[in-house]
């Protein structure tokens, strides 16, 4: 009977770059997907006539292209690295933007009489005399937070993503965010394939018959009657559904466009929020608009996803003031899908559970996930400084 240190069910984003790095780690790691493909279910749509196929629409229409030339994916997530509203040129803020880029945690000589951890974020915009209209913009698309409750919680966290925009925006100068040429599920086969070059053990297409657990505590995994043994498990939430529970619903809108969205200077790119405020809701609307500058769609052709959390019972009504900036829409698909986090941290069982992707549109919260659920199976912080390798020249 084989056996292994971690058993990793799914091949989603999260999923992969915790194999990679636990492999890393020196962990025997054994992942297994139910599905061919990678990503399960943040996965990469291609061809055209896949995603009609997928959502049970007719079609694809004559003059949408190649179906190769398209690749959509179904929870885009951009990474920290156009945007649209000229922030760092508004004067109202400046003096708040010049804290941040001079502070430093460990020098209180920058903290402007401000304890960052006791000193809300409501308290640091009261002291730059900041506007609800600025706050939001703060909030919303330079923090990414994806509510208000960051207002009364120490203003430290929400520094540190500021600084985090600020220093991503100026590494390209011209946005502070990154998209994987060909979609995202070139993330997740990057990181198999450092995984695979450290040891890892990968099964495709293999549903799972059971989790094996002794006394409350994971110690195998089933599959086509075959067992594998190991001492933990991670895995998404459809791996494990008496492990988790629902704390809502997302929307999603993707939409086939034939011409950029209107008043972005006819980018090929961008990410735009708008904040609930503004549209009397508890959640934010996001909306991330990508093209054949990408990769992912025939030249004159776009692909834009509208996001959101679920509030009423009529969903698409919820979206309607994100989907009037796209118009006109050629083709759109709506997806109404469960929020799931797990109902325990893990440690006993010894099976850990990622959380179900959010309504977000950019990768935040994921990397957060990802965070804490490397500390609870290592026991350790995660450090980049820990994962530093010598590159051959030659690859």
């Amino acid at each position: 009977m084989a056996e292994f240190d971690v058993a990793v069910l799914g091949t989603g984003l999260k999923e992969c770059v915790l194999s990679g790095l636990l492999s890393i780690c020196g962990k025997k790691v054994l992942h297994i997907d139910q599905n061919p493909h990678y990503t399960g279910e943040c996965a990469s749509i291609s061809p055209l006539k896949e995603l009609y196929q997928r959502f049970q629409v007719p079609g694809p229409p004559k003059g949408m292209g190649m179906g190769k030339e398209w690749t959509i994916d179904l929870i885009p997530k951009f990474l920290m690295s156009t945007d649209l509203m000229g922030i760092f040129d508004k004067r109202r803020f400046r003096k708040l933007l010049l804290f941040v880029l001079n502070f430093d945690e460990h020098d209180p000589r920058t903290f402007l009489d401000m304890d960052p951890h006791r000193t809300s974020a409501r308290d640091m915009f009261r002291h730059f005399d900041l506007g609800t209209d600025v706050v939001e913009i703060i909030g919303h698309a330079l923090a990414l937070q994806s509510c208000d409750d960051y207002m009364d919680q120490p203003c430290l966290q929400t520094i540190n993503r500021i600084k985090l925009y600020s220093d991503s925006l100026a590494r390209y100068d011209h946005s502070p965010f990154l998209y994987p040429l060909y979609g995202l599920r070139e993330l997740p086969q990057g990181f198999s394939r450092l995984s695979s070059q450290n040891g890892c053990t990968y099964l495709q297409n293999r549903q799972v018959d059971e989790i094996i657990t002794e006394n409350s505590r994971v110690v195998g995994v089933k599959t086509h009657g075959e067992v594998f043994r190991c001492k933990q498990l991670l895995c998404d939430p459809s791996y494990a559904p008496g492990r988790v529970r629902k704390v809502g619903r997302v929307i999603r809108v993707i939409c086939l466009l034939n011409h950029p969205i209107r008043n972005t200077h006819d980018a090929k790119s961008c990410h735009i929020i708008i904040p609930h405020t503004q549209i009397h809701r508890k959640s934010d609307i996001y909306v991330c608009m990508l093209s054949y500058g990408h990769n992912m769609a025939p030249e004159g052709k776009y692909i834009a996803v509208v996001s959101t959390n679920v509030e009423t019972d009529s969903p698409e009504k919820e979206v309607q003031s994100a989907l009037a900036l796209l118009e006109p829409i050629m083709q759109k698909f709506i997806s109404v899908t469960d929020l799931m986090v797990p109902t325990d941290d893990g440690r006993r069982s010894q099976i850990f559970v990622s959380r179900s992707y959010d309504a977000t549109t950019h990768s935040e919260t994921e990397c957060d996930d990802i965070k804490d659920l490397f500390r609870r199976m290592t026991g350790a912080e995660f450090s980049f400084e820990d994962f530093h390798r010598d590159i051959d020249p030659d690859d």
